[in-house]
């Protein structure tokens, strides 16, 4: 069983990672504690692990600036943006770290379709997500990891609507300021509460059907897919969706 949680409000980084790391404790044995977190943060700078060292900046206009033990460098959360924390055990799912990167990257792109979105991956620069406007990329996904005794966590952030001021104050991901955007700024027509009803039928297309196709493997010849339970019980991908997996954690 993987849960998808959607969190309520704007919620404070440490907060959050505080509840991931006690979560991920009791993942390492039991897949069943899978979980798949959407939320906005507060307004916060987070340093990954690729941030020079002589980088010791607590704050930046006001904000704070917090050090994470995810990979990758510094960057901006806040109002307008969505984070999912995928807390998923790969060891125990048999998957590689490059393999479940491009999962990622792969549910966003089929989300984003859904509402005529077209993004791209542009792996020159790094991990994450581009989108063409005006003859212009700009990159509006972002991704950050950190993989540790089996258990992948941290995760993704996709700009919608926040203030992009945050990122001219720094080199976001070690790129150029000016290659960060959001769908906003660039005048992106799209609904947010579609893509992320999208975004979490994809995670679970993804992540439970693995699930029931590991288990099928167990079995001569068995062959179960999420269609074939649909299928098979005369339910809609979306009844199913809702009934299991949805709930929240915070009100």
């Amino acid at each position: 069983m993987i849960e998808i949680k959607q969190l309520k409000g704007q919620k404070k980084y440490q907060e959050v990672t505080q509840l991931m790391n006690k979560h991920i404790q009791k993942m390492s044995e039991n897949i069943k504690e899978e979980e798949i977190w959407f939320l906005e943060h507060e307004n916060v700078f987070t340093a990954g692990s690729s941030t020079p060292k002589e980088f010791r900046i607590d704050e930046i206009n006001k904000i704070p600036v917090i050090k994470v033990n995810r990979g990758g460098k510094i960057t901006f959360h806040g109002p307008g943006q969505l984070v999912i924390y995928p807390l998923i055990n790969l060891k125990k799912r048999k998957k590689n770290i490059i393999d479940y990167i491009n999962s990622l990257e792969d549910i966003c792109i089929k989300a984003f379709e859904k509402s005529d979105i077209k993004l791209y991956r542009k792996k020159e620069k790094n991990r994450g997500l581009w989108v063409e406007s005006d003859n212009a990329s700009k990159k509006i996904i972002f991704i950050g990891l950190r993989y540790s005794k089996g258990i992948i966590h941290h995760g993704l952030s996709i700009n919608f609507n926040l203030d992009l001021d945050n990122f001219q104050k720094i080199d976001p991901c070690g790129l150029n300021s000016k290659d960060v955007s959001s769908l906003k700024a660039l005048k992106i027509k799209y609904n947010k509460g579609k893509i992320y009803k999208d975004l979490k039928e994809e995670f679970m297309r993804v992540f439970w059907d693995q699930i029931v196709a590991d288990a099928a493997t167990s079995k001569a010849d068995a062959k179960v897919t999420m269609e074939n339970l649909i299928e098979s019980r005369g339910r809609t991908l979306e009844s199913i969706f809702h009934d299991f997996v949805i709930c929240l954690l915070y009100t």
